[in-house]
């Protein structure tokens, strides 16, 4: 009788053969997605780094909108005086045009820790090519240890960004070119478009610093970017690569402002928000004597609110359209090369929305809704979409009455 011998048939080989090289191909079918996916993680991880840098940067300068003098005169949040968050670009060089409205760019003005917070001792006169700010040596200027008597200069230095601003909604930013102690005088350097106003003994000259936030779209050399400009004459800086959107909302006071004390009161703030106006039968601007770009006598001769209350009037902040912000009134008023529509005094928060793209073009589709700029990729599983951040920022110092 003959033995059967172990071993597989040649059917069972080639079934097993085949089950073999089905779940070879499945393993490496699974492992390729993975690949794609752990080769887009570094560029999403990047995104999200550039959002957080974008946000920190655009919402601390934000929170310090409007910060004002805390020294001397004229204290307070620079919204009592003039509008310290401008949906435009103003500053030294390629400043828009005044009535500008933009949704992609933003100029915040305020005045950091500093001792550096005087008057006029002397009227500075407009027009002049190289204006002398001839400064008033109040008690709270650095004191010099020798003498115990105010320093003359203040505390302002070569380069300080300088920002002089009076009652009537007039402001200009300079950079200081030199300094003597000797006569008290700044000597600053006036931007080449800047308005020539005449600032009276009196007006506060203080520190300050200017912030613009801008998109930068540059089609030719494939540059989208988070701009900032410090309102000189210095170059702007790139803040955030990859940034393919930047829209900023506004949303402000529905009531219009009104008088908190006599105007002939020498300590403020007068108002609730915005410039005093001038006393009864005093012409300070354009406006009629006794009125100002806010304020205006009503049939009685008092001094009654210019601008209109928005929605039902009530203490709940209300959407500020681009129409609201460009239509006037204007302060200080409408001949002023440097006016600015009134009702953005109203401004007490800041909606801003934030769009980075994926830096390789193989990592982005077609565009549309996931891609605001197209790719090369054609394949989903090498797709990172655009990430978008929203947050909405308060600058407290524009907060201080609610």
């Amino acid at each position: 009788m003959r033995r059967r011998q172990g071993g597989f048939s040649l059917l069972e080989l080639v079934i097993a053969t085949g089950l073999t090289v089905l779940v070879t191909a499945s393993v490496f079918g699974m492992m390729n997605p993975a690949h794609d996916t752990y080769a887009a993680e570094p560029d999403t991880a990047d995104m999200q780094q550039r959002l957080r840098v974008g946000a920190d940067t655009l919402t601390r300068d934000l929170l310090m909108a409007g910060a004002g003098a805390y020294l001397g005169t004229h204290v307070g949040s620079l919204g009592y005086f003039f509008a310290p968050i401008l949906p435009f670009r103003q500053g030294a060089t390629n400043d828009d045009p005044a009535g500008t409205f933009a949704t992609d760019r933003i100029t915040l003005l305020y005045v950091p820790s500093t001792t550096a917070q005087t008057t006029l001792a002397a009227p500075l006169t407009g027009g002049s090519p190289t204006p002398t700010l001839t400064l008033a040596a109040e008690t709270d200027c650095p004191k010099n240890p020798g003498t115990g008597l105010p320093y003359l200069e203040c505390g302002f230095v070569k380069d300080m960004s300088v920002l002089v601003f009076d009652d009537s909604g007039n402001y200009d930013l300079f950079s200081v070119t030199s300094v003597a102690d000797a006569v008290a005088q700044v000597v600053v350097k006036r931007p080449a478009d800047s308005m020539n106003t005449n600032y009276p003994i009196g007006s506060k000259v203080i520190e300050a610093v200017s912030h613009t936030y801008y998109l930068k779209t540059d089609n030719a050399n494939q540059l989208y970017q988070l701009m900032h400009y410090d309102g000189a004459s210095n170059a702007d800086v790139p803040v955030v690569d990859h940034v393919v959107g930047l829209t900023f909302e506004y949303f402000g006071e529905q009531r219009p402002p009104v008088l908190k004390k006599p105007v002939s009161d020498p300590i403020g703030p007068w108002t609730s928000y915005g410039p005093k106006p001038p006393a009864l039968g005093v012409k300070a601007t354009a406006w009629p004597a006794g009125e100002n770009c806010t304020f205006m006598l009503d049939a009685n001769g008092a001094q009654a609110p210019r601008l209109v209350t928005l929605g039902n009037g009530s203490s709940a902040l209300a959407p500020v359209t681009s129409a609201q912000l460009t239509d006037g009134p204007w302060c200080p008023d409408a001949s002023n090369l440097n006016r600015w529509d009134a009702d953005l005094l109203r401004i007490r928060k800041v909606g801003v929305t934030l769009r980075v793209e994926a830096a390789a073009n193989a990592l982005r589709g077609p565009a549309g809704v996931l891609f605001t700029r197209g790719g090369t990729s054609r394949t989903g599983n090498t797709w990172v979409p655009d990430q978008e951040i929203r947050f909405q920022v308060s600058p407290r110092n524009l907060n201080l009455g609610r």
